[in-house]
């Protein structure tokens, strides 16, 4: 991208805004998949390892109420490497733990360490991107994190198999959590740099940022929270069901972790390879092609695993609804950040996007949460339907709302509208 009239060049900061991120994500990306393997193997029935599978998202959703005020005080440099030191706490919480309960909790820390880290990125994106590339900037933000999660489980497939065990694939986390925190201290601070350059000519007291809490700025957005943020929210769970439902679904048919890591690493590389074209979508003919198309995927990939559990070749049918998951979660690449900045005021997004983060991610956790208790209740196939069943309601909310607040250039519309 070409320097802005502002000054902004994101060649220019490539490497300190994106190289943190893909490490961060690969680390995540090799343990994450293992998660219910991980509990399984201490004893957790499937519908426990789903619930601490779940706790991810929980935490999450946790970390979002104060990270908008930090990120907006603290600054997000050091709101990422904060964040980056809780990870690896969890990581070792992860690796030692002795039960399913424990393991549950390491799970919980990593997701809060996750909301404080997605935020700070999203907030400099969202404060220093200009308008008429921002889909495209966020999308290939979202990319790299699809790149760590595709990576991630192409580094602990092979890992598993040399060892025998997982022990490779939580020190692998460790290794790349400390790799992103030494490239967060080392590279120069691209909040510093290009704030100093697009706010020098502002009056001191513009320049300063001033923290809402959460309730209060849902309150002041409860309108379009209410609407476009319930129809985020919908596709926030769709998206994160998918990360929770394959691998749960891997463990029901006998799949090995392995073959596990080793499918759900070649169906990131789909997801990874359409980030980039859900951007230029967003950026060309409105957000609202970046939100509809990846719905109606979702409910289609669950709607395939909802019917074909029980076949004789179970195990394929997977791998298609792993395939078709994918793709549309790769055409969503991008959308929830996209369209938490161009509803987030432009001076200090942070405590806005914290309250866009928490609805989204209220969604992402309900998700895994309402696959185990559905699958306790009844079954997996059972929780899938359901899910896909929910995508119908996502398009609708969507296709309703998402035009009334979002207008052909992008820009925020006022809620009197």
């Amino acid at each position: 991208m070409a320097a802005d009239e502002s000054g902004f060049s994101l060649r220019t900061v490539a490497a300190a805004v994106y190289l943190p991120t893909l490490l961060f994500g690969i680390g995540e990306g090799a343990l994450i998949p293992l998660i219910p393997a991980a509990a399984s193997g201490l004893g957790a029935t499937i519908a426990i390892a789903g619930t601490i599978a779940a706790m991810l998202k929980i935490g999450e959703l946790i970390g979002d109420i104060p990270s908008g005020v930090l990120v907006s005080r603290i600054g997000e440099r050091t709101a990422m490497i904060l964040a980056v030191a809780v990870a690896l706490v969890a990581a070792v919480m992860i690796m030692l733990a002795p039960n399913p309960a424990v393991l549950g909790i390491g799970v919980f820390v990593l997701g809060l360490a996750t909301a404080v880290f997605a935020l700070a990125r999203h907030a400099f994106m969202t404060t220093y991107v200009p308008l008429r590339y921002r889909a495209r900037s966020l999308s290939l933000l979202g990319g790299v994190f699809r790149c760590g999660h595709f990576v991630g489980p192409l580094v602990s497939a092979p890992i598993i198999h040399l060892t025998g065990g997982m022990a490779g694939v939580y020190w692998t986390m460790v290794v790349f959590c400390l790799s992103a925190a030494i490239v967060l201290l080392v590279l120069p601070d691209p909040e510093k740099l290009f704030r100093s350059r697009r706010r020098s000519g502002e009056p001191a007291a513009a320049r300063e940022r001033r923290s809402s809490g959460i309730v209060s700025t849902i309150g002041q957005n409860r309108r379009v929270l209410g609407t476009v943020g319930v129809g985020a929210a919908i596709l926030s769970a769709l998206r994160s069901a998918r990360t929770v439902i394959i691998p749960l679904w891997a463990v029901s048919l006998g799949v090995d972790e392995a073959a596990t890591a080793l499918i759900i690493g070649l169906a990131g590389a789909v997801d990874f390879a359409l980030f980039y074209v859900s951007g230029h979508i967003m950026d060309t003919y409105g957000r609202l092609w970046g939100a509809l198309p990846p719905l109606i995927g979702l409910g289609a990939g669950l709607a395939v695993l909802a019917f074909t559990h029980g076949a004789p070749t179970a195990v394929i049918w997977m791998c298609i609804a792993a395939g078709l998951l994918a793709v549309a979660n790769g055409m969503s690449s991008g959308i929830l950040m996209t369209l938490g900045a161009d509803l987030a005021g432009p001076r200090d997004p942070a405590p806005f996007l914290g309250a866009w983060r928490f609805v989204t991610d209220a969604g992402a956790a309900t998700s895994p949460l309402l696959i185990a208790g559905i699958t306790g209740a009844a079954s997996l196939a059972v929780a899938a339907g359901s899910l896909s069943g929910v995508a119908v309601v996502g398009v609708a909310v969507m296709a309703t709302w998402l035009p009334r607040y979002i207008d052909p250039q992008h820009a925020r519309r006022s809620v009197e509208d």
